[in-house]
């Protein structure tokens, strides 16, 4: 009787040692995962703090140059997206301490909708705020697009070998006709409107559709042609060249009045404004603005179902 009494104690403390050390190893395991679910949320937090830009009245007390950066392709959704770029140059405009803009530019180009909407707002700021200059300072590229935004400011600066031009339109694409008939594959397509399959890429080119873009093109090419001339007056030394897509040097383009000068944004910012503090107002997207962007077109292209079958643009 005293074995099995005792068996019965043992197997109770078996049972009940069990128990705890499951409890603990539940407890340690919750504690774990709160702990990284806790790591997770402060590293997001982190992050988009990273990403936040403090508006320009609460930046700096003193007098100052504003910096607005054009960086990358030109287009609708980026860093580089009218929206972005516009938000900032009127932050930095109505700064009280605003001595001059400068935009920092480093673009190929990109939508020549893009980069129209960005001139027109830059001439209209500059209308309402007459006393404040505005300069462009060129680093490693500033071609079609990223040129036309430039055309807009007062004076360009440049570095000696930046590219700098590439003043034209492009449209391009692919036709798949002759790998078609090689792999014995026909095309079939319907439309209503005898233009609504415009160029398409799996179809003979028309003839008469190639002329159309080719108007459309040369019209935009105007566009872009008498805005450079309206920005650069009489420091233009025009020439069949200028206007033809070419690019030049920054030494070079200077010759040829397409920049002003050598400089860069810290030498603009001394010599020049006057106001060696430098204040950046350039907009970036936060984490949960790119996720949506990048979620949102994502959803429309699969939704479309449409084939884009040319690039267009000022680059």
């Amino acid at each position: 009787m005293a074995d099995n009494g005792e068996n019965w104690e043992r197997g109770i403390i078996e049972k009940l040692a069990t128990a705890a050390l499951k409890e603990q190893r539940r407890a340690r395991l919750w504690g774990i995962f709160f702990k990284l679910l806790t790591f997770a949320y402060i590293t997001v937090v982190l992050v988009l703090a990273m990403d936040w830009k403090v508006d320009g009245d609460s930046l700096s007390g003193n007098k100052h140059t504003a910096l607005v950066e054009i960086a990358g392709v030109i287009a609708a959704r980026g860093d580089a997206s009218a929206d972005q770029v516009n938000s900032a140059l009127q932050a930095a405009f109505k700064d009280k301490n605003t001595q001059a803009v400068v935009l920092r530019i480093n673009s190929p180009g990109g939508s020549p909708v893009q980069a129209g909407i960005i001139y027109d707002e830059i001439r209209r700021l500059r209308t309402i705020y007459p006393n404040i200059p505005m300069y462009a300072v060129v680093e490693d590229v500033c071609a079609s697009g990223g040129y036309y935004i430039a055309a807009a400011a007062d004076r360009i600066y440049v570095d000696k070998a930046s590219i700098i031009g590439s003043i034209g339109v492009i449209m391009d694409g692919w036709g798949f006709t002759g790998a078609m008939q090689k792999l014995g594959v026909e095309r079939r397509v319907l439309t209503a409107g005898e233009n609504k399959a415009f160029l398409d890429p799996f179809s003979p080119q028309d003839e008469s559709q190639k002329k159309y873009a080719q108007a459309l093109l040369a019209d935009i090419h105007e566009q872009f042609i008498e805005v450079v001339r309206k920005g650069r007056g009489k420091r233009l030394k025009e020439s069949p060249e200028i206007f033809s897509g070419l690019i030049w040097t920054g030494a070079k383009s200077i010759d040829i009045g397409l920049a002003d000068g050598l400089g860069s944004l810290d030498w603009v910012a001394r010599e020049v404004v006057k106001a060696e503090q430098i204040v950046d107002f350039t907009q970036k997207q936060n984490l949960a603005e790119r996720f949506a962007r990048r979620f949102g077109a994502v959803l429309a292209e699969s939704l479309s179902g449409v084939l884009v079958s040319s690039r267009f643009g000022l680059r």
